[in-house]
């Protein structure tokens, strides 16, 4: 079941995905708290509808805000290749200083944690690159998406 929310105008569009980061400072004394700061902090989603609200000003969004349907997304990921099967559990391979690398955003995938476990939904396969730099045998995966 999807849970309704304020986003950004420019952000309001269906597929959009994005992690939520959580409460900013300008947020304090807002009359739409309620409405807006009600999603898990860290965790991806994916905009699966939007309402016909109008746009509500914000201090954080210059456009505005206006409510959405959302719900948890899955997560791409790498993970090292031993533990890799559809149904299981696994973490990230960790930490990658080679930000240059195609395969970076996969290795620390916004939306996920290290040190933390994942059912993996699909295999997707070889990750973009061509080898680790930190020489791991990695392979592309998903994982589910967190139930709310």
């Amino acid at each position: 079941m999807p849970t309704v929310t304020l986003i950004g105008e420019r952000l309001a569009e269906v597929g959009t995905e994005f992690v939520y980061g959580g409460e900013s400072t300008a947020c304090e004394g807002c009359p739409y708290r309620e409405q807006c700061l009600n999603l898990t902090e860290g965790r991806r989603y994916r905009v699966t509808g939007v309402r016909e609200s109008g746009t509500l000003e914000c201090a954080v969004h210059d456009t505005g805000v206006t409510a959405v349907e959302v719900e948890p997304a899955p997560v791409l990921a790498n993970v090292p290749s031993n533990v890799a099967y559809a149904g299981s559990k696994a973490e990230l391979a960790g930490p990658c200083p080679y930000t240059e690398c195609p395969s970076h955003e996969f290795c620390e995938p916004a939306g996920a944690d290290f040190d933390e476990e994942y059912q993996i939904t699909e295999v997707v396969g070889e990750p973009p690159h061509d080898y680790c730099m930190l020489d791991r045998e990695l392979t592309l995966v998903e994982f589910a998406a967190d139930a709310e």
